[in-house]
């Protein structure tokens, strides 16, 4: 049976100036829905400047922090480095993945995608500045939800993930950064590289890091660099 999604969108009313984390969710949800929550952050000039347009981060955790608790989603990753800064000058949406399903799930993407594009359309989002980014499950779960709408995005990061190689001819126009632990034993290393060599052979615009002593954390000497970000921020769509 397709499971149904309905979103929830928190009202206008909000503090001024407002710029943590906010967990939302689904409205009402009957057995035929998925219960889909997850942290919501705006930047803290979101409404004092009413002129800007801001880029947006869409994160993916891994296979620990699925279930109905999102605290596990502030762990790792980008919820994390929202929970410490709040000057972080990116709206960030970071859905919690329910225990029996995984990020590669046409469910599951169907019902990302339609928070994303909620958003969107209900916040001011630049949208030639959306990104998508996730760890372990999550990196398989943003090379998935990549491929399944590269018009959607400006750039992709997965980390320590993998994915389908007979993809990547939808992909090849994407800017990737793909990052990977060289001891990597949960996810091998060989997960990213075939993504990797699969769009090199497309001309694709793709670029890897190894951390060649790194185990399967890749994610947070990732995420703590600033220069992910200045890459994120120079990657636009072009203009239709």
């Amino acid at each position: 049976m397709v499971k149904k999604l309905l979103l929830f969108i928190l009202p206008v009313t909000l503090t001024i100036g407002f710029s943590q984390q906010r967990k939302m969710g689904l409205d009402e949800p009957n057995e035929n829905e998925i219960d889909l929550k997850y942290l919501f952050f705006l930047p803290k000039d979101f409404y004092s400047d009413k002129n800007t347009r801001w880029p947006l981060i869409l994160f993916l955790h891994g296979m620990g922090e699925r279930g109905a608790d999102l605290e596990l989603v502030k762990i790792h990753g980008i919820p994390k480095i929202v929970e410490a800064q709040t000057d972080f000058p990116f709206i960030t949406v970071s859905p919690q993945c329910p225990i029996e399903y995984v990020w590669q799930d046409d469910d599951m993407q169907q019902a990302v995608e339609g928070i994303l594009l909620k958003i969107i359309k209900n916040y001011r989002v630049d949208k030639m500045r959306v990104y998508i980014t996730g760890l372990s499950m999550g990196g398989y779960g943003t090379w998935a939800l990549a491929a399944r709408r590269p018009d959607l995005f400006a750039a992709a990061v997965p980390i320590c993930g993998g994915g389908d190689p007979a993809t990547v001819n939808v992909l090849k126009n994407l800017p990737i950064w793909v990052f990977h632990g060289g001891l990597d034993e949960v996810v091998l290393p060989e997960e990213s590289e075939k993504m990797v060599r699969a769009l090199e052979k497309e001309g694709g615009k793709v670029r890897y890091t190894l951390y060649p002593e790194a185990y399967h954390d890749s994610w947070t000497e990732t995420y703590d660099n600033p220069a992910l970000y200045d890459w994120l921020l120079n990657n636009r769509k072009a203009e239709n």
